[in-house]
């Protein structure tokens, strides 16, 4: 199962944020513009921005999560959010060794399918494996020619490799990543990624962020969640019709 950890973050988000608030709607400079910021006044400017919607001083904060044991078709999500910044651990450098994978558990639930799904993944390492060991053979084989010593071939020869066996590596196999969002991004992300229609896993990635930054910055993240958690559902036909359900689930979420 996936694992989330906040790594880092601005400091005093929610203070840092409110500075921005207040330099917008007063005369203050920015030597006075902390004076007087007492923490019921810093929850209060918060809280205004999210009434009228003003969102750009809510950029001013930003969180740092380490993300693992996911897939990679969870990456090809998570990057389409683009106001963000991604490091994530390379195929084309990292060896594929008795790769990690993830399993989905209404796979998990029925043993025949989990036994062919288990098939497969062994299968996909097997192919792995061979298709790397033939290239890095003949890679070796023209550093050698190409004048390069022994420990240099071998070393050169597995990168070139895996570079192009990793194509044959499935969308289960497991990865890691860094991910970096400001809080709009983020409040952005969690209306598509906690809606109860969003892919279990990412919406599983993204309930533990937002249990993650509630932590820390409780007054911004308060109304963070699916979009029907304030409003109707955007997903007309499409919605789950459990908007009761939901609104419970997240009124203590983080708790």
């Amino acid at each position: 199962m996936a694992k989330v950890t906040l790594l880092a973050y601005t400091p005093d988000p929610e203070r840092t944020i409110a500075c921005a608030a207040k330099l917008c709607y007063s005369p203050s400079s920015i030597d006075t513009v902390h004076s007087g910021l007492t923490d019921e006044k810093v929850a209060s400017f918060v809280e205004m921005l999210s009434e009228i919607g003003h969102e750009s001083p809510i950029e001013h904060a930003s969180f740092t999560f380490g993300i693992e044991g996911v897939s990679r078709a969870l990456l090809a999500q998570i990057t389409r959010h683009r106001i963000a910044s991604f490091s994530v651990q390379s195929q084309r450098y990292v060896a594929e060794k008795s790769f990690e994978y993830v399993t989905p558990p209404e796979i998990a639930d029925v043993p025949e399918a989990l036994e062919i799904f288990k098939e497969a993944m062994a299968e996909d390492q097997r192919k792995y494996d061979k298709i790397t060991e033939i290239l890095k053979e003949k890679h070796k084989a023209d550093f050698l020619a190409a004048g390069k010593d022994e420990k240099t071939a071998e070393r050169m020869a597995e990168k070139k490799a895996i570079e192009d066996a990793r194509f044959v590596l499935p969308n289960a196999c497991e990865t890691k990543m860094i991910v970096t969002m400001n809080c709009r991004s983020l409040m952005n992300f969690f209306r598509h990624r906690c809606c109860n229609r969003a892919q279990w896993e990412i919406q599983d990635v993204a309930n533990q962020m937002l249990a993650l930054v509630k932590g820390v910055a409780p007054e911004i993240f308060k109304k963070a969640g699916p979009p029907c958690l304030i409003g109707p559902c955007p997903e007309g036909k499409m919605s789950c019709g459990k908007a009761k359900e939901i609104k419970e689930y997240y009124a203590n979420f983080g708790k």
